[in-house]
């Protein structure tokens, strides 16, 4: 049988860096899959397509990120529960979560299913790409159960403290995804061309077949968080739970809506300066994604080591925990984009025809835009932080601030004088401000005396506070 990973305990440079690295490879493989997508699509369907499928990508991550502050916050109750050794309880989170998040997935695809024409049809989608957008979106959401099951399934795991498992099911459904995307676009033998469909029947299938291969596995391993016959009345909706997973999970929802809507936001200006910006931006996005990586991979690793450890009333270890991470993601984003600017030409070379005035427009963008992600990763590797506490309303106010009250306002205050350079410039100065104000917060703000495990489920890790609290915030300096 397995058993839940501690991540209290031990050096703490080591488990985040070995927590870490699955994640990152598990990114990795995530945006990969999402580029050799784009290098098919692009190279072979044309600069409509790829234009089509950056839109529509957008909107799925829109979609994704509302569900995301469920899952996120199920995995910081069950690192919480499991650092104060009430592995039942743990248990209970696990089987409200998976019926509340099946139902809210099923509700979200029959929703976007009805939505997504007139959503990319507001986005501006350029009209030559807009039919193959819908065509795409239309089988995506069709696939968004198996994927948000996907995510909460891997997230219980990592919440267990468990990096490892997930990234092996990824490998899986990769492999899927990129083996099966030539077959269902081009056609072969009895399976007719799809097109631009075929990549997201690829996208549906890979998925479906990666979630019943994960959840097979875990009950042949019998492992402790799996729910079986006798506890299957755990699925029941327990609404102290889920009032929980609602009032920590919408903010949580909220902030990936918040980047999701600013994306869109900012695709929308893309998209009036014509196909060859917007697949350009497409491009720049793809390899934006590996640039990011670090910063997410550290950060979902960081939330939930502290989660362990504020459960277990280690306090000492959480302020050392986020130091740590973020000296680990300055090192490996700031030196990823060193290397991407260095290598431009060819990475992004990769999504677009050598002699398009596209890959032009992505270079110039590309050089302007990367440093962002080196000040977003730090507020990210912080928000995972405090969040792993139950402070979800100041990283929301901070990314409302600062993404739809700078980011896009600032761009459409010099678009008239820089043009398309108003886009671009406006990511890295939204991105310092952001690290600042989240800075300033984790040093001065209250959220130490913040708790998350629910009321009426036992003793709830006690906040730091007295001598502890002068400890802890003079180790956060």
């Amino acid at each position: 049988m397995d058993s839940p990973r501690s991540l209290t305990e031990g050096s703490i440079s080591h488990r985040l860096i070995a927590f870490s690295i699955p994640i990152l490879l598990g990114n990795i493989l995530q945006s990969l899959n999402g580029s050799v997508n784009s290098v098919w699509i692009g190279r072979y369907l044309g600069e409509a397509a790829l234009a089509a499928s950056t839109n529509a990508n957008v909107v799925l991550f829109l979609l994704i990120g509302a569900l995301f502050g469920g899952s996120m916050a199920a995995t910081i109750l069950i690192g919480q529960y499991l650092g104060a050794r009430r592995p039942h309880d743990a248990k209970r989170v696990v089987g409200t979560s998976t019926s509340f998040s099946f139902l809210l997935s099923i509700a979200m695809a029959l929703i976007g299913l009805f939505l997504c024409a007139p959503l990319l049809k507001a986005m501006q989608t350029p009209p030559e790409a807009l039919p193959l957008a819908i065509a795409y979106m239309r089988v995506i959401f069709l696939a968004l159960p198996f994927m948000v099951l996907y995510i909460f399934a891997t997230s219980v795991l990592r919440g267990a403290g468990d990096s490892k498992t997930p990234l092996y099911f990824l490998l899986l459904s990769v492999g899927l995804d990129i083996g099966l995307n030539p077959v269902f676009i081009f056609g072969i033998g009895p399976i007719p061309r799809f097109g631009i469909m075929g990549s997201a029947i690829a996208t549906l299938t890979a998925q479906a077949v990666s979630l019943f291969a994960l959840v097979a596995y875990l009950y042949r391993r019998r492992h402790p968080l799996c729910l079986h016959h006798n506890e299957l009345g755990l699925l029941r909706l327990d609404w102290t739970i889920v009032a929980t997973l609602i009032r920590k999970g919408v903010p949580m929802a909220l902030q990936m809506i918040v980047v999701s809507a600013s994306m869109v936001l900012m695709t929308w200006l893309v998209n009036h300066f014509g196909t060859d910006t917007t697949a350009a931006f497409g491009a720049a996005f793809q390899v934006w994604n590996y640039v990011q990586m670090p910063s997410f991979a550290i950060g979902m690793a960081v939330s939930s080591m502290a989660a362990q450890n504020i459960g277990a009333q280690k306090w000492d270890r959480v302020a050392a925990t986020a130091r740590v991470g973020v000296l680990y993601q300055l090192l490996m984003t700031g030196s990823l984009v060193v290397l991407i600017e260095l290598f431009s030409t060819t990475l992004l070379g990769l999504f677009l025809r050598a002699d398009s005035h596209a890959l032009q427009i992505a270079l110039h963008l590309n050089r302007i835009g990367a440093w962002s992600f080196v000040f977003f990763g730090i507020s990210f590797v912080l928000f995972g932080i405090v969040r792993a506490n139950g402070a979800v309303m100041a990283p929301l106010i901070i990314l409302l601030i600062t993404l739809l009250g700078l980011r896009f306002p600032l761009a459409m205050l010099l678009l008239d004088r820089l043009h398309a350079d108003a886009i671009w410039w406006s990511f890295p100065i939204s991105s310092l401000i952001a690290v600042l104000l989240t800075m300033a917060y984790y040093k001065f703000g209250g959220w130490r005396q913040m708790r998350m495990i629910p009321v009426g489920h036992g003793h709830a890790p006690q906040a730091a506070h007295g001598s502890q609290a002068a400890s802890v915030a003079a180790s956060s300096e």
